[in-house]
């Protein structure tokens, strides 16, 4: 055995991973002194159907005192950023990192609203994608409004499915401004351009019926005058029973 051969291997082992050991520790500053330089806040569909923005968000931590910019970054929890921004009803998922050049990342998530209910009892909130409530704390021009006589679970699952069908459409989402609920769960439609009102009957078969309403107004309504009619009633799959509107 080559004592002497050994011996230097092992050395230069030894060797290298100082070498290694030194060179880390000199480019990654120790965390005790490290001061965090910057917070990245990222919200999915900003730009969608949800309420919050970045300022909402820092004027959210920095209220709670977690606003992590010039902390050091040993002192951040990342846990506490994340249950803190979970508070709010508006948020949907959060996740929250740090990095060793000074970086903190907050990347979320928020709840997508799909119809914002004014019921005749008071109530006044939105629905999102899941049927969740939010509160109306805030306001979307974008969101068609449901009014009339709506008990919270006819909006949680009903209107939310209803919600969902005409937001996903670009025609209907720009066209239907309201739906009304009456008092047996049947639906009202009022439109953006016409002055007529859709009768739906029950919000069932839903895709059928507004096929049928797009054919109408291709081939109806567009020669007839979109003013023709005051009432559409297209409950009943093999007829469209349209009521005349009063002449001025």
């Amino acid at each position: 055995m080559n004592w002497k051969k050994i011996g230097i291997v092992t050395a230069d082992v030894i060797l290298g991973t100082y070498l290694v050991l030194a060179v880390t520790a000199f480019n990654c500053p120790d965390e005790q002194d490290a001061v965090c330089r910057d917070v990245k806040i990222d919200i999915t569909d900003a730009a969608g159907n949800g309420f919050l923005n970045i300022h909402d968000v820092k004027a959210q931590l920095l209220n709670a005192k977690v606003y992590p910019l010039g902390d050091r970054m040993s002192d951040i929890s990342t846990r506490q950023i994340e249950e803190t921004l979970r508070k709010s009803p508006l948020v949907e998922q959060v996740e929250c990192y740090k990095t060793q050049t000074g970086r903190v990342f907050i990347n979320l998530t928020q709840r997508t609203a799909v119809m914002r209910i004014m019921a005749n009892n008071g109530e006044s909130y939105y629905i999102d994608n899941k049927g969740a409530v939010i509160p109306s704390a805030h306001n979307s021009s974008d969101l068609i409004v449901a009014t009339g006589d709506i008990r919270r679970h006819y909006a949680q699952t009903t209107l939310r499915d209803v919600g969902i069908k005409l937001l996903n459409d670009p025609f209907w989402h720009n066209q239907v401004e309201q739906l009304n609920v009456l008092h047996d769960g049947s639906v009202e439609l009022v439109p953006r351009v016409g002055d007529h009102v859709v009768y739906l009957g029950q919000p069932t078969h839903l895709e059928e019926k507004l096929a049928r309403l797009v054919k109408f107004y291709r081939y109806g309504l567009s020669k007839a005058g979109w003013n023709k009619y005051a009432y559409i009633n297209m409950e009943f799959s093999n007829q469209i029973i349209c009521k005349k509107a009063k002449r001025r």
